[in-house]
């Protein structure tokens, strides 16, 4: 018998927001291209093409196939000129694996002056835009696909710095599990959610990371660190794995046991 194997041949993945080498989404982007996968690097700011054309190298250096496509994720045309480049770009009828990484957060106590601006991009790129991605993606997802949600250990237990991307990486947990029944037994779809907890990435502010992200390093279990890119696209290939086919609708927290 063979031995089983993690293997990604012939699948073609998206994840979204991951055109920046030291973040989360290029982390997934990697383990998926080097087991296989043909990988979309997806960037929505033009002062991030150059970055994330090295993070397509990377990948390709790394024996897998990918193309880079600029594109916002956070309205329907953005989500579906994403799709049609992908399908365009692979020449391919379908795609396998959705990666919601695209986020973004703004600090912002409730103290203090609120920009409301800022406070509706929170909840148009971390809610709306995993929406309008799912629905552009499910008419070219076949039985056996998989989506991942990349939520935040902030989602159970809050932030009063970033309540709001606390808040909406609640609501992207609810979609989750409502998705997983939606698109389960219909489609044959999985769905689920990873939550990662202190990652240094462009989302903290420079030169306050180690600061912000000491509370939860502390809380940690397995290490006394904070968890890199590679940790989470680890997680994320197993999950994207045909072994992972009765994992559906959950909460997978890949932070050390910051939450349970």
């Amino acid at each position: 018998m063979a031995a089983d194997t993690l293997s990604l041949q012939g699948k073609v993945a998206i994840v979204t927001g991951s055109g920046r080498e030291n973040g989360i989404g290029a982390g997934i982007a990697l383990a998926l291209a080097r087991n296989g996968a043909s990988v979309v690097v997806n960037y929505m700011s033009q002062s991030t093409k150059d970055r994330a054309a090295n993070v397509a190298e990377t990948l390709r250096k790394a024996g897998g196939q990918a193309i880079v496509v600029q594109s916002a994720v956070d309205t329907l045309e953005g989500a579906r000129h994403l799709v049609k480049q992908t399908l365009e770009g692979f020449q391919t009828d379908h795609i396998d694996i959705l990666v919601n990484n695209a986020g973004t957060a703004f600090f912002c106590p409730i103290t203090e002056e609120p920009n409301v601006e800022q406070l509706a991009k929170v909840f148009q790129t971390n809610v709306l835009g995993p929406f309008y991605m799912v629905h552009a993606v499910v008419p070219h997802m076949p039985p056996g696909g998989r989506i991942i949600n990349i939520s935040s250990t902030n989602s159970k237990r809050g932030n009063a710095k970033i309540s709001t991307y606390a808040a909406s990486k609640a609501a992207l947990d609810n979609l989750t599990w409502t998705w997983a029944d939606e698109l389960g037994r219909s489609k044959g779809l999985t769905v689920n959610s990873v939550a990662p907890g202190p990652v240094k990435t462009d989302l903290y502010p420079e030169g306050q990371e180690e600061e912000l992200m000491r509370p939860e390093v502390a809380l940690t279990r397995a290490a006394d660190r904070a968890g890199t890119p590679a940790d989470i696209g680890d997680a994320v290939l197993l999950l994207v794995n045909e072994k992972s086919r009765w994992i559906t609708g959950q909460y997978i927290g890949v932070n050390g046991g910051v939450t349970y």
